[in-house]
């Protein structure tokens, strides 16, 4: 018994045909579906990379109790668990965020690993002399940014890119071991994550007219770029999604030679998916979790059943069951405090009756397959919210001794083996208060525009929502940021839509377009830091964005355009604010 799997990040489902696109060159995904289970109601769980990959381990939901982070002490890891059972396992991936301070206890579970480098701003060389740069529509120029134009430099060829290097690994050790049995690898490309880099021959499956400035990297915001910079860079996704099934190729070509379908398992997946101007917004994190975000594509090909080969599922599924799945074919015992159970592929039996999912600090949301209900803070400040973790670092670094001061040892979660977690105070830098809670019915509405005010419905996905909290072991802090019981029933005195309807709604009011703006000496485009040092445009700032000046966003977003500003900070800057200091800054 072996298995594969092939895992991309930020791999959108509604552009693959087994889907329904009919406009992307994907063949491949398109050759997977006609011989693996197309799972049609697969959800993410917890968000984004690094949390998602804490569910692929441990089968158990991540983002209520602790954000972006490193395997706690106390968790089990299904690649681990697979070696200590005779189960050779590897990793081949060129996926950064491994190897930062926020993931560095993942790649140490495997028996070996492989590691790729270059992929967005991964620190790999080093040029003190800053690199030749096109003029782009990026504005969140972080030192990420520099780096992976230094990086690129080193790409000039395809067989150079990580990706490919990475697929050459993970099919390497198949073809190594084709004869062994009882292994498991992990190739996982970091593509089609931002930036959306590839060669020009995939470029060239999309030919369309476009002069404006480079632009392959959305800016974690609203759009406010014109109609033909969004198609582009949606072409520029496409491109390299295109690789990307080629790559997906050579390993469904590498199991038809060494035939490899009749004894290996073969699961092909993601984390999430990415935003590309779908209802006004780039990227993922600072609106809610909308389904082009968490509705996942997903296949799996169990040799076990071969009668299932071409066939779909409805069954709702999430990240946390792939865990279970692994550990199931290979005979292996799941631990309790795993919440998943494996992919069925036979039939379609449900396995459960409601899904959750979220972003540490952000919505907590749920889903029974046709409603999603999307649950705010109860308050404005997004409190209380704390971190309960033995491994106190974020992504790219380690908690500061100011965010350690007031940390305190909480009580043991069911599923810390009776470990103390270190409590401490979370921060959230985008409040989804501001968005409202929000519920959509799937079946009327699929694409999430219309939220509905049902009370009824409400209800009944609050009530599923308060389950799985329970059945999560959700800190008692979650049930008080929410405004949920953490005992008895849900209520009617508990529901949220109705209360939080008008900042839902101006939370979704579309921006000025660049071309709906007055320009000027100072506009909208003048960066927010040189608008508010000026004493005289600074006063147009604080009477019609009053507690702008207060705001963590300006240490942040400082250098960037007052548009772009809003665009990331979304319900807090209103339209018709903005157009009346466009309006007086034109007229100075």
């Amino acid at each position: 018994m072996k298995a594969i799997m092939v895992m991309f990040d930020s791999l959108n489902r509604r552009m693959l045909p087994p889907y329904g696109s009919d406009w992307t060159h994907t063949p491949n995904f398109a050759r997977l579906a006609e011989r693996a289970v197309t799972y049609e109601n697969a959800y993410a769980g917890s968000l984004p990379c690094m949390p998602a990959r804490r569910e692929l381990h441990t089968g158990r939901h991540n983002f209520l109790h602790r954000s972006w982070g490193p395997l706690e002490p106390f968790d089990d890891s299904m690649p681990e668990l697979l070696s200590q059972n005779g189960v050779y396992t590897h990793l081949a991936s060129d996926h950064p965020h491994y190897w930062e301070d926020g993931g560095a206890t993942y790649h140490g579970r495997y028996n070996t690993w492989e590691f790729f480098r270059g992929q967005e701003g991964d620190p790999w060389k080093g040029h003190v002399a800053d690199p030749e740069m096109p003029e782009g529509l990026k504005r969140m120029r972080t030192p990420a940014y520099r780096q992976d134009w230094i990086n690129r430099s080193y790409m000039a060829t395809e067989d150079r890119h990580p990706q490919t290097l990475t697929f050459d690994a993970g099919l390497e050790f198949v073809r190594t071991n084709k004869d062994a049995d009882r292994w498991f690898v992990q190739i996982e490309t970091f593509d089609p994550h931002e930036p959306f880099f590839s060669h020009q021959r995939y470029k060239d499956l999309y030919p369309h007219e476009y002069d404006g400035p480079h632009f392959d990297w959305p800016d974690y915001k609203r759009v406010t770029e014109t109609d033909d910079q969004v198609a582009h860079a949606r072409f520029e996704y496409a491109a390299l999604l295109s690789m990307c099934d080629r790559s997906l190729g050579r390993v469904l070509d590498t199991m038809d030679e060494l035939e490899l379908w009749d004894d290996t398992l073969l699961i092909v997946n993601t984390d999430h998916g990415f935003l590309l101007g779908e209802k006004g917004w780039w990227a993922k994190w600072v609106q809610p979790w909308y389904n082009e975000l968490v509705h996942l594509p997903l296949f799996a090909w169990d040799p076990r059943h071969p009668e299932a080969a071409g066939e779909r599922r409805s069954a709702l599924v999430q990240t946390i069951d792939l865990a279970p799945t692994l550990l199931e074919y290979f005979g292996v015992d799941r631990p309790a405090d795993m919440q998943g159970v494996p992919l069925w592929v036979a039939d379609d039996t449900p396995v459960r009756e409601a899904g959750l999912f979220g972003a540490h600090g952000g919505h907590v949301n749920v889903t029974d397959g046709r409603y999603v209900y999307m649950r705010a803070p109860v308050s404005p400040d997004n409190a209380p919210l704390y971190e309960h973790t033995l491994m106190p670092t974020h992504m790219r670094g380690r908690f500061s001794p100011a965010e350690l001061v007031d940390a305190e040892l909480a009580e043991p979660f069911g599923f810390t083996k009776g470990v103390r977690t270190l409590r401490t105070p979370g921060r959230s830098l985008l409040n989804p208060y501001q968005h409202g809670t929000l519920l959509f019915d799937l079946e009327s509405d699929p694409e999430q525009l219309a939220p509905l005010v049902d009370d009824e419905a409400e209800l009944r996905m609050a009530s599923l929502l308060v389950g799985l909290l329970r059945e999560s072991d959700a800190p008692p802090s979650q049930y008080e940021r929410l405004g949920l019981p953490a005992d008895g029933p849900v209520t009617e005195k508990h529901l949220l839509v109705r209360a939080q309807r008008a900042q839902a709604e101006r939370a979704v009011e579309a921006l000025p377009r660049p071309e709906e703006f007055p320009a000027g000496r100072v506009s909208l485009r003048t960066p927010m830091r040189t608008l508010m040092s000026d004493p005289v445009t600074s006063v147009v700032l604080r009477r019609h964005l009053p507690g702008l000046f207060d705001s963590e966003l300006l240490q942040l977003l400082g250098p960037m355009p007052l548009i772009d500003v809003a665009a990331v900070a979304a319900g807090a800057m209103p339209r018709d604010a903005l157009m009346a200091v466009a309006e007086e800054l034109a007229a100075l």
